[in-house]
């Protein structure tokens, strides 16, 4: 159960993952990292998740290090957001600094809600992973199967590409008017028409190129397999049994404002358009929505082992290499793993499971480190605070690890 301190304020190529199911090891090798992953248990089918109780959402102060940290931070300007960190189903950190909107001053609560941005990418693997472990698709299938008319070009693309970065559709910011389509409304229907006019950058599978657009077709995919609007798919199957009643799909009245760095000052953005990335940026969440969800998915509540190892599998051309010249990163199903850790000073090697998030004033992230159980969930208001939040999640991963505490980011 959760617990507060007492003193609480391609195809898969495992990554030397483990995977256990019922005492059974499934291990693999990526490039030249040696990652061990602890895989979910495979509950009976057809029954509902069996969530621990939540804990109640109070400051919870048992990182010292990181605390003092963020509280300078925020009192110089320099951080707002929200943090929570857990070992496990115990919460060892969760505070919240700053404003909800700069222009009336309402200041941000623990649970107030923030767009979620990339991170919804995980969301839409998983729906997809689902459906898959329910029989209705594979991620093998030819996304022709289900998108009609189809393009000549997509005659080789399956569902695997789409959720692995290594479609060829050009993605929507390498397109010719991106800057009206960025502020213009669009239905799921109008984003796959769209798609389908271009013609494919690479042959599928044989590149990778981050893409929201591959993810808005899954989305639509989900759509066309389940026979439920996408939003209502990912609300039955996962949110109402996760009991994750602050997540949804789109807008809500109560979302927090993002907010951008301008010679002006704090300035918010109110024009997020996120039906543009239906299935690659438009959920929102809570800190401990997210921790729910990171819990249910890491602890093999939501998929099969196999579903799951093929999530945290590396996707990747063989021949993919360094990325900026650091080790490249393994590229599963909406998430990605690399050793974070050794991007900040003093390092660490622990490898950490996941994904970042940035759209329209908000920057986030959200990651998993298997051999600790650790939980990190930060997510800002301000999209000028990319360095902040790295290093930030840096030193609550290490701190909670029994790390050194890293106080620079490595140039």
């Amino acid at each position: 159960m959760f617990q507060v301190p007492r003193d609480a304020g391609n195809h898969p190529r495992l990554f030397l993952a483990v995977v256990a199911l019922i005492g059974l090891l499934l291990l693999g090798a990526v490039a030249a990292i040696a990652v061990t992953v602890s895989a979910p248990e495979r509950l009976a089918e057809s029954t509902a998740p069996v969530l621990p109780p939540r804990p109640p959402v109070v400051v919870v102060d048992a990182l010292p290090q990181l605390s003092a940290r963020l509280r300078r931070e925020a009192d110089a300007g320099r951080f707002m957001g929200g943090v929570l960190v857990a070992r496990g189903d115990e919460v060892l950190f969760r505070q919240v600094y700053g404003v909800a909107d700069a222009d009336t001053g309402q200041p941000l609560t623990l649970s107030s809600k923030f767009r979620l941005a990339s991170i919804s990418k995980q969301f839409t693997a998983v729906a997809v992973l689902k459906l898959q472990d329910d029989g209705k698709l594979s991620v093998d299938d030819l996304v022709c199967r289900w998108i009609q008319p189809c393009p000549a070009a997509w005659a080789p693309l399956r569902i695997h590409h789409l959720i692995s970065h290594t479609s060829g559709i050009p993605d929507l910011m390498q397109r010719p008017g991106w800057g009206v389509r960025r502020t213009t409304p669009a239905t799921m229907a109008e984003l796959t028409a769209d798609s389908a006019t271009y013609r494919l950058s690479f042959v599928p599978g044989e590149e990778l190129r981050y893409n929201n657009a591959g993810f808005n077709l899954a989305a639509d995919i989900v759509e066309r397999a389940s026979g439920q609007a996408f939003g209502d798919y990912l609300h039955t199957t996962f949110f109402e049994p996760l009991g994750m009643a602050d997540t949804g799909l789109g807008d809500a009245s109560d979302l927090v404002a993002g907010h951008a760095n301008f010679p002006g000052g704090l300035t918010p953005q109110r024009q997020p358009n996120v039906s543009i990335i239906p299935g690659a940026g438009a959920l929102y969440s809570t800190l401990d929505d997210m921790l729910v969800w990171s819990r249910a998915l890491h602890g093999g509540r939501l998929l099969s082992a196999e579903s799951y190892a093929a999530m945290v599998a590396d996707h990747a051309p063989p021949d993919q290499g360094p990325e900026r010249g650091r080790v490249r990163r393994i590229w599963g199903y909406g998430v990605m793993a690399n050793r974070l850790g050794r991007r900040v000073s003093p390092g660490f090697d622990d490898i950490q499971v996941y994904h970042t998030g940035s759209w329209s004033g908000f920057r986030n992230l959200m990651s998993w480190q298997p051999g600790g159980q650790v939980t990190v969930v930060v997510l800002t208001n301000n999209y000028h605070q990319q360095e902040q939040v790295f290093l930030t999640t840096q030193q609550a991963m290490a701190e909670a690890l029994g790390r050194p505490f890293p106080t620079a980011m490595v140039r």
